[in-house]
């Protein structure tokens, strides 16, 4: 399934290989390596990610892995295929930033965790969305919390600011629609993945 009716154009990463980007995606699908996690793995094998990736229990664990992480890993490594999960993403036209690229938020590597890819569908316009605020809040709206939501919504958008929420029912799908119908920008940061629209009532505005 493609993510939205116009997807945009599926990229590499600017900073990496096509097989490197492949690794990069696959440590991303492993439970119990995170962000603080890989960066020691990069920093162990100089920056070869194909090798952390196929390192062995003896290596993992001189890179500073403890014994339960190393026995996840290689067995979640065991069913995971890198190049498929990169061909997935291409079918789907999804983009991948990694931390290294441009393209990657500043503010946001300035956190000690950051994610180390970003997986987007749509266009990030990073001058323009550097300006972005986020508006979150219940699925159970009271006619006073849609009246604010809308208000604050509208007025970010027409003062050019990206509206940012989460998808989900009551106010993030407010903001999310109030941005749009103002002619601003909206960025949804989704828990779900971006090959499932939760929840699939808000498939349309996805879209």
């Amino acid at each position: 399934m493609e993510v939205f009716d116009e997807p945009s154009s599926y990229y590499p990463s600017e900073s990496l290989s096509l097989d490197e980007l492949a690794y990069w995606v696959a440590f991303t699908r492993i439970l119990g390596i995170g962000p603080v996690r890989f960066k020691m793995l990069l920093d162990y094998f100089h920056d070869d990610v194909a090798a952390a990736w196929n390192a062995n229990w003896k290596e993992l664990a001189q890179a500073g892995l403890d014994q339960s992480i190393i026995d996840s890993f290689i067995r979640q490594r065991a069913s995971s295929n890198p190049q498929r999960e990169l061909e997935k993403l291409e079918r789907l036209r999804v983009q991948v930033i990694t931390i290294r690229d441009n393209a990657y938020p500043s503010l946001l590597k300035e956190i000690s965790n950051a994610p180390t890819v970003l997986y987007v569908a749509g266009t990030l316009k990073k001058e323009e969305d550097s300006f972005a605020l986020g508006i979150v809040g219940t699925r159970k709206v009271s006619a006073y919390g849609r009246q604010v939501t809308e208000q604050f919504a509208r007025g970010l958008a027409q003062g050019n600011v990206t509206v940012v929420s989460g998808l989900a029912h009551g106010i993030d799908a407010i903001a999310h629609t109030t941005a749009l119908d103002a002619g601003g920008r909206t960025i949804a940061v989704m828990a779900s993945g971006l090959d499932i629209i939760y929840p699939s009532e808000n498939t349309g505005l996805a879209r």
